[in-house]
């Protein structure tokens, strides 16, 4: 099975296992960091994902994972949360980040002039597109279907 095939398969399976503990899962990437990581990143509605939150979660799909067996060499299973970056990949991560600096980058250029990288606040959310408007360069409409990456882009202020 294919990285992205595995990480869709871990999606369907703990996706409403987390949502019975009251958790949602906001991605999940399978990485080799010196050996094989299974990596859920999860969030919490209206509350802060402790430490707590992320060992319940891996004990409440680790046997799930485990008897789907899709992985067929040895693992390590990750939980955490999603952090001050944290990436968008549903249209209700989008619309939960509507005016706020977010950075997307796309599998191929548009616009005029052409690019690929949009770094600027997200202004608008439709089912098919978002738009962001990059300081400088005006406001982009992206297509969903052409976002590659798309995550927050935490700005840390200092005083």
């Amino acid at each position: 099975m294919s990285k992205p095939d595995v990480a869709q398969t871990a999606r369907e399976i703990a996706e409403p296992i987390l949502a019975g503990e009251g958790l949602e899962l906001v991605d999940v990437e399978l990485v080799n960091e010196h050996g094989w990581i299974l990596r859920l990143y999860i969030d919490r509605p209206g509350a802060r994902v402790g430490l707590d939150d992320c060992s319940r979660a891996s004990r409440a799909v680790e046997m799930a994972l485990d008897v789907a067996d899709l992985i067929d060499h040895p693992y390590s299973l990750e939980v955490s949360s999603p952090g001050l970056n944290r990436p968008l990949k549903k249209p209700e991560h989008f619309q939960k980040a509507q005016g706020k600096k977010v950075k997307v980058k796309t599998f191929a250029p548009i616009g005029q002039p052409p690019r690929k990288n949009f770094s600027g606040m997200l202004t608008q959310v439709e089912p098919d597109a978002v738009t962001v408007d990059v300081e400088g360069a005006g406001a982009f409409r992206i297509p969903m279907r052409d976002i590659a990456k798309a995550h927050l882009e935490h700005e840390l202020h200092e005083h």
